[in-house]
């Protein structure tokens, strides 16, 4: 194999040590910016990027040569899917390398919800001892219901297998796919069924704000939710809403509508979302662990091997 290769934010040196043993020639610059990489991209058959900057038509166009893009991670909503298969460009994604630190950190959140773990924390730190306003939930005989039954739906059910609970999960791009973890249902079972509801789905135009006021509304139960997958598929007002009427229990948000500050502090829903003592927040990290990190990009590199 022979090309060179533009790594363009923060991979494990894992990826550029086995490209250069596969011929290619890396140049790893993390500190690029958009406008350097706009400058220089026309030179390179491939790029690798996390998050730092879309891969759109516009860099596209400018990479006549381009023959394939590695995203370090699992989605590829950063990328102009369809203009990348208009151009027969590659893509090469990691959900493999990461599906266990999402497995993990939605069961981290999960049980520090039902358990009371931020509320009681911070009251313990401010002088206040509340064991009755702190009695938790068990998972033990719950049902857990997950949408999307890909890598990190399928970890988070594996992570479940030994709490005693029912997992159930809904796909609407797969059948079939009952294992020893999670058994296949509709989303009608989801919304009748679930105590927990967690989602591994991807940002598309299908999923963007999917869980908004008349989605909560039809579940039968009320539920602890749980999202790791993208922030824009969820609807945050509805989210804070469900609270606020208990039809959500607590909620663990470690992906959200709009991410970073200040961006983050300009949304209108941010006030009562910090305040909220049912939400625990984290920055977008659930598949971002010093593991994930050498994990994500062995895979990038088994993936540029089969090209």
């Amino acid at each position: 194999m022979s090309g060179k290769i533009l790594i363009v934010d923060d991979l494990h040196p894992v990826f550029k040590n086995r490209a250069e043993q596969l011929g290619y020639q890396v140049d790893d610059r993390p500190e690029i910016t958009r406008a350097e990489t706009l400058a220089v991209i026309a030179e390179y058959d491939g790029i690798a990027v996390r998050t730092k900057f879309k891969i759109d038509r516009e860099l596209m166009e400018a990479a006549p040569g381009l023959k394939f893009v590695a995203r370090a991670g699992a989605g590829l909503d950063n990328i102009d899917e369809a203009y990348a298969k208009e151009r027969h460009i590659r893509l090469l994604n990691a959900p493999e390398g990461n599906r266990d630190a999402v497995g993990e950190h939605a069961m981290g959140m999960l049980l520090s919800l039902i358990n009371n773990h931020r509320k009681a924390d911070i009251e313990i730190r401010n002088g206040i001892w509340d064991r009755e306003g702190n009695r938790g939930w068990e998972l033990k005989g719950k049902t857990v219901g997950i949408i999307g039954y890909g890598f990190m739906g399928s970890s988070m059910a594996k992570k479940l297998s030994g709490f005693d609970v029912k997992v159930i999960a809904y796909d609407k791009y797969k059948t079939g796919f009952s294992d020893a973890y999670a058994q296949e249902c509709s989303m009608e079972e989801i919304v009748k069924h679930s105590d927990v509801l967690s989602l591994h789905i991807p940002l598309t135009s299908e999923t963007r704000q999917m869980v908004d006021e008349e989605y909560l509304y039809h579940f039968k139960k009320n539920i602890f939710f749980i999202n790791t997958a993208r922030g824009e598929i969820v609807n945050t007002k509805a989210i804070l809403a469900a609270i606020n009427s208990g039809k959500i229990l607590g909620a663990g948000l470690d992906v959200l509508e709009a991410e970073k500050f200040p961006n983050l502090a300009e949304q209108s829903w941010y006030p009562e979302l910090k305040e909220s003592p049912k939400v625990i927040l984290t920055p977008h990290v659930g598949g971002w662990t010093f593991d994930s990190y050498r994990k994500i990009s062995e895979v990038l590199a088994d993936k540029l091997e089969q090209l």
